[in-house]
């Protein structure tokens, strides 16, 4: 009997992890960013992106959606600096068991492309593409946290024709079953 209870845990426990990026379901969340708080005798500076998403999965593992984007950076006696996106974002989430460090996890890579820009000193207006990995531990079974380090580029027009960084972001995204996916599972 122990061993039947074992057994039917770890079986769950392989479901859990991969339902919630099944075909049909649907992604909803944001990631924060680029948070930096400075205190300083002359200058106290705050820096922060938010970076709102949703995204539908077409298939097993890989979702298509959009996103926007807005950042700013304010410094005691300057100008606010301000972020912008807005495009289409894919993601595909690796199933391959041998890459799960910890139990409910899955790595996945991001990409996105869009309309970006920032308003500053060196402002860059124009396209924008980002890329890299990342991270999401189900807190439940529709609850992600996750870690993304994205390697980002805006190319336009502006006071600097290219703008690039690599950014390490904290999200939190929600998995929902769409009717559809509903429907087959009764």
């Amino acid at each position: 009997m122990k061993k039947l209870l074992i057994f039917t845990c770890l079986l769950s426990a392989c479901a859990f992890a991969s339902a919630q990026t099944q075909e049909g379901n649907l992604l909803v969340g944001g990631n924060i960013s680029n948070f930096r708080l400075d205190f300083q005798d002359e200058s106290t500076t705050f820096q922060m992106t938010l970076t709102p998403k949703i995204a539908y999965f077409i298939r097993d593992n890989m979702a298509l959606g959009g996103y926007g984007e807005l950042g700013i950076i304010a410094a005691k006696d300057n100008d606010a600096l301000v972020n912008y996106g807005i495009g289409a974002l894919g993601r595909y989430y690796i199933s391959d068991e041998s890459t799960v460090v910890v139990r409910d996890s899955r790595f996945f890579l991001e990409a996105n492309a869009g309309f970006h820009g920032n308003n500053g000193p060196a402002n860059t207006n124009g396209i924008g593409i980002g890329f890299g990995p990342g991270w999401t531990y189900f807190i439940t079974e529709n609850i992600g946290l996750e870690a993304l380090l994205k390697y980002n580029l805006t190319v336009g027009l502006g006071n600097s024709t290219t703008n690039n960084n690599l950014n390490l972001g904290v999200g939190f995204q929600i998995y929902l079953p769409t009717r559809g996916l509903r429907e087959r599972l009764e």
